[in-house]
């Protein structure tokens, strides 16, 4: 597929999704989001691909925010609706895809930058990434999900300090707070999350889409974790996956699975 403000790679069961905005510091706007939704979606039901890893062009941002410009003349009702189209499309879109993602923090991510990560499944950063919800000192608040995620991932506390002062954290105290799982040299960071993807892809796809499901189900209002865990377990026992990494675990040897 081609793509104006997004590049796309595939190498041994990872589809890479770059975000290529550098002369914005890949901000996101609306034909950006638009294109990474259409990235992803591919991505998902792509059955060579694994993992996805989504990153950022250049060496200075992931995505530094959202395109201001668009929407810095916008009312209420408009600024709901891009609100919400958004977190439709794009951000609640990832959080629940059945193909692990990975988002690969090379620099910058604010505002909808960090939003986005957030909606990965886990986040690997390098050295020198700077991340933030800086949105109240534009006189709003994050609008894609960033008042949601960031208190799941670092608690209440530390994310209203994060959201209220419009600071920034380095990668020391994004590990501390648990809002990545690693950090590493700028050079490295593709190479280890693509480590990671590998260690990922050994393993049944299907039981880690239903991992994903029954792991997000706890954060759902309403909705009672433990059952969909021993609804997703049990679903487990009737695929393909599940009889042959059984029966390669009693034969001793490494399973090989069919995938999605």
């Amino acid at each position: 597929m081609n793509y104006n403000n997004i590049l796309t790679a595939f190498s041994q069961g990872i589809t890479t999704i770059t975000v290529n905005r550098p002369s914005k510091l890949n901000a996101l706007n609306k034909a950006t989001i638009k294109e990474l939704h259409a990235a992803f979606k591919h991505a998902d039901t792509d059955k060579n691909t694994k993992v996805i890893i989504v990153t950022g062009s250049g060496e200075k941002a992931f995505v530094a925010g959202a395109d201001i410009s668009e929407f810095a003349h916008f009312d209420s009702k408009k600024g709901k609706k891009l609100a919400q189209k958004g977190q439709e499309l794009l951000f609640d879109f990832i959080e629940n895809l059945s193909t692990p993602t990975i988002a690969a923090i090379n620099g910058f991510a604010l505002g909808g930058g960090l939003e986005l990560a957030m909606a990965c499944h886990f986040r690997v950063a390098s050295n020198n990434a700077k991340m933030g919800l800086p949105e109240v000192s534009l006189g709003v608040i994050p609008g894609y999900g960033g008042t949601q995620r960031l208190p799941q991932l670092i608690g209440k506390g530390r994310a209203l300090e994060l959201i209220m002062t419009a600071g920034m954290i380095d990668t020391n105290q994004a590990l501390s707070y648990g809002l990545v799982n690693h950090v590493t040299a700028p050079e490295d960071l593709l190479p280890l999350c693509e480590k990671i993807a590998g260690k990922i892809a050994r393993n049944s796809p299907v039981a880690i889409g239903a991992a994903i499901k029954a792991v997000n189900a706890n954060y759902k209002d309403g909705t009672n974790g433990f059952e969909v865990e021993i609804f997703e377990f049990g679903n487990c026992f009737d695929t393909q996956d599940f009889t042959e990494g059984t029966t390669a675990f009693l034969e001793k040897r490494r399973a090989d699975f069919i995938g999605k």
